[in-house]
């Protein structure tokens, strides 16, 4: 039987075998792993039993340090960003508590255990791969599964983790210039910023992982042509982070592509469409009841395809979908389409009631582009139901710290703004 480390085991051994290597880098100070794992031996334990959930919000560098003490204690850490949620729920076996992006309505609590959290960490560091003197870069959010888990996949491979309280454009390229960063995980918005900041990737950038939203194919193209070595993913909170990656190497990339699962996962589109994952990195449940079947299989909200070599590409997600005219349309579709469009920064597509369409297809545009010429180019490469019946021009399109679209706030921008055209 596998015996899954926690994370306060990780740093133990780290330390034992390069107890001066750099653990931790954070704008004020660094911790060596010696140093770190002896801040942690005597940092006071949180309040509570081994079973109860320390709920702690706070910046990046309170949030690190509190995962770590909370498994050096044995007790489950959930980090949040609104007002600390109580919880008198006794959780054994539980290590990380997440609460998902709510990107679609109320979020969920995710409980994941030490086995979830160390194989994804394992399987990320095999696949990328990371090992001793790596430095990520982590300007993620750590309330939410992708900074988190960055944690782990550093203390795992004894690599430094190079942290950030949160995105902020010139911050991280003044650290991607002074320091020998070689991995740094980004959502397609943070990318794009860096691209409009003009700026380079080092030479000993080997890993830039893409995650948390759909990445466009101009913009991947734009970053591939700038050097930045791409690798768009697919995973969630539910599966401790990456799920499936599409590396360089593994040949063409198209939008949606995210390759094959990470060993030992099994994937299966249902007749729904939907994504269905089973694996080692799946969650335990939902804090409030639900999860995965008693099979093991796991339903996401997401759909996809899957090709006859096990890659995966994932076309949406199931609520999203609209249908316009009689036909289903997925914003993903026409999003796509007009990204490629000329002076697009960012785009996001919703619907509204319409009492002959159904849905009616509106289009939130950020950037210069020109409403005839938006148009003209989604009726060359669109169906006649997918082409936008209305174009909104936003300074910015509402997303959350993860940079998920809001899919509730563009609803209600379509139905409160003023057509464009």
């Amino acid at each position: 039987m596998a015996i899954h480390n926690s994370l306060a085991q990780h740093l133990h051994r780290a330390a034992g075998q390069s107890p001066d290597a750099p653990a931790l880098l954070a704008a004020e100070r660094s911790w060596s792993f010696g140093e770190l794992l002896t801040e942690m031996q005597h940092r006071a334990a949180p309040h509570g039993g081994a079973q109860d959930a320390a709920v702690e919000r706070g910046d990046s560098l309170h949030l690190a340090h509190q995962a770590y003490a909370c498994s050096q204690a044995k007790r489950p850490f959930w980090p949040v960003d609104r007002v600390p949620l109580a919880t008198d729920a006794k959780l054994p076996g539980v290590a990380l508590i997440i609460s998902t992006s709510g990107s679609e309505g109320q979020p969920r609590a995710v409980l994941l255990g030490n086995a979830q959290l160390d194989a994804a960490a394992a399987a990320s560091n095999q696949h990328l791969p990371l090992g001793p003197g790596d430095r990520w870069l982590n300007c993620l959010p750590l309330y939410h599964i992708g900074g988190q888990s960055i944690l782990w996949r550093c203390a795992r491979a004894a690599a430094t983790v190079l942290l950030h309280d949160g995105f902020a454009a010139q911050a991280v390229a003044d650290d991607l210039a002074r320091q020998p960063v070689t991995h740094i995980s980004l959502v397609p918005a943070m990318l794009a910023r860096l691209l409009e900041l003009g700026v380079k990737p080092p030479p000993s950038l080997r890993v830039t992982l893409i995650g948390g939203a759909a990445l466009s194919l101009p913009l991947y193209q734009a970053a591939s042509a700038a050097g930045w070595p791409l690798f768009p993913s697919y995973g969630m909170s539910e599966t401790a982070a990456q799920l499936a990656t599409h590396a360089p190497t593994d040949g063409p990339w198209r939008e949606g592509l995210v390759g094959r699962p990470m060993p030992g996962h099994e994937i299966r589109i249902g007749d729904d469409g939907r994504i269905r994952l089973r694996g080692p990195q799946v969650m335990l449940g939902y804090l409030n009841g639900g999860g995965a079947d008693a099979d093991g299989w796991l339903t996401t909200g997401d759909l996809g395809e899957l090709a006859a070599d096990g890659r995966l590409t994932v076309t949406g997600r199931a609520d999203d979908m609209l249908v316009s005219g009689g036909r289903n349309v997925h914003p993903l579709e026409v999003e796509s389409c007009l990204a490629a469009c000329p002076g697009v920064r960012d785009v996001a597509v919703t619907g509204r009631p319409d009492p002959i369409w159904g849905d009616l297809v509106v289009a939130l545009i950020v950037g210069p582009a020109e409403p005839a010429a938006l148009l003209a180019h989604a009726r060359q490469h669109l169906p006649a139901a997918a082409v936008p019946r209305q174009l909104v021009f936003l300074e910015r399109l509402p997303r959350n710290p993860t940079g998920k679209l809001e899919r509730a706030a563009l609803r209600r921008l379509a139905a409160e703004t003023r057509s464009a055209t």
